[in-house]
């Protein structure tokens, strides 16, 4: 793995930090979480038509950049920083990957390239609010994540030709909005259900979509119901089911979701770095208290721990065909970050004293982003068990009993011990 970035990387970071920083204040910020889209549609057209920010991980033939999961994770963290209202991460995050991975040939013409363009959006929706089981993060994405073919699912059954989709599924991100919905349904009744994913367009009759009320508004959800929705199977009918598409996908979203938490950590202490310089108590800087110097150094210590867990995660998504990394390097580096952003928002809240606590402060934005995220994307632990599961940690051997038997990460540390 080379740490260093390209002239090309940078060149992404420092063009989207330019033009975030001018037009993602907290105030924009607010203003655009509250408008019924729930993000600024002429930034968003911005950032399409000038920076290709949907496209950047889809391939050239499709309308895309051509880069891979490093630079795309390295624009989250810049959208975190500034924690942007967007639909970046349902599209070009979970949507477009999927199409790409998923999708027959026609189906990636035909969406991939407005995908790319921003002309539309897309999302996953999941039943059970169960989006990171799905992609395989927190669980085995074995087909329960679905609703298991029982009542509180989808369900899929064909009628004079097409598909008809029937039931519900909440905390779908950008729900509301989205114009393609990538939606996870059973098929094959109770008895031989499968989990497949399904297009349906955000227009279809039947289909109804409302924004949940959510604790982070910078991170609009939405719930969908489905009422006999005509939906088009992604991929070919003879394929396999999603999963491994999903948890492919998955590793990738990891990287990206984890950077933009870093970024978003990230700015909150630097926030919070310049407030405990200039706010004075017994007639010097707060800053220049032991205490908070330790307290701030840790925090420090967490944020540059977590960046480089999510550069690695990145690169390793883009390498993982290759067989090159080890497993579970994506919920990992989430993990880590979203533990950084929840102690250096707390710690945000807390050292800005009473200020802190207030709406009008942007503190509180950072706090409500690290819990929800945590809520979506988590819990921590469970993406911890994931990652020590995949590479067999806790795998007894049958002969002689020694952990990671598997060949995982624990087996590698016990033979160079």
């Amino acid at each position: 793995m080379d740490a260093a970035f390209t002239d090309e990387q940078e060149a992404i970071r420092r063009t989207l930090r330019a033009l975030l920083a001018a037009h993602c204040g907290p105030d924009e910020v607010k203003a655009a979480a509250r408008t019924p889209h729930g993000y600024d549609e002429e930034l968003w057209r911005r950032l399409a038509g000038q920076l290709g920010l949907p496209g950047l991980a889809l391939p050239a033939a499709y309308g895309g950049a051509d880069c891979g999961p490093t630079e795309l994770a390295l624009a989250c963290e810049e959208t975190g920083r500034a924690l942007l209202p967007s639909p970046l991460v349902a599209t070009a995050v979970l949507a477009a990957p999927l199409i790409l991975a998923l999708g027959s040939e026609r189906q990636r013409s035909a969406l991939l390239p407005r995908l790319a363009a921003g002309e539309l959006t897309g999302t996953l929706a999941v039943p059970g609010g169960r989006l990171a089981t799905a992609l395989a993060l927190t669980g085995p994405n074995d087909g329960g994540w679905a609703g298991g073919g029982r009542a509180g699912g989808i369900q899929a059954r064909r009628r004079d030709g097409w598909w008809v989709l029937y039931g519900e599924a909440g905390q779908v991100l950008d729900g509301h909005t989205a114009d393609v919905l990538l939606v996870a349904a059973h098929t094959g009744g109770f008895a031989r259900s499968r989990t497949r994913l399904f297009l349906v367009r955000g227009d279809a009759a039947g289909l109804s979509r409302t924004r949940q009320t959510v604790l982070d508004e910078t991170r609009p959800q939405a719930r969908i119901e489905l009422r006999e929705v005509q939906g088009e199977l992604l991929g070919d009918e003879a394929e396999r089911g999603p999963e491994d598409g999903l948890a492919a996908v998955g590793r990738t979203a990891a990287a990206a979701l984890a950077a933009e938490a870093v970024g978003a950590a990230d700015a909150a202490l630097t926030r919070t770095l310049a407030h405990v310089q200039d706010r004075e108590q017994f007639g010097r800087p707060i800053g220049a208290f032991q205490a908070v110097q330790h307290r701030l150094a840790d925090l420090y210590v967490a944020v540059q721990a977590a960046r480089s867990a999510a550069y690695y995660a990145a690169w390793a998504a883009g390498a993982a065909p290759a067989g090159a990394v080890e497993p579970g390097a994506g919920a990992l580096a989430l993990a880590q970050a979203l533990e950084a952003l929840r102690a250096v928002a707390a710690d945000a809240v807390q050292l800005h004293g009473g200020i802190g606590f207030t709406w009008e402060h942007e503190a509180h934005l950072y706090f409500k982003r690290a819990a929800c995220d945590e809520l979506l994307l988590g819990p921590v632990h469970r993406l911890r068990a994931r990652a020590a599961d995949e590479a067999g940690l806790f795998v007894t051997g049958a002969r002689d009993g020694t952990p990671g038997a598997r060949g995982g990460a624990g087996a590698r540390a016990a033979a160079g011990a």
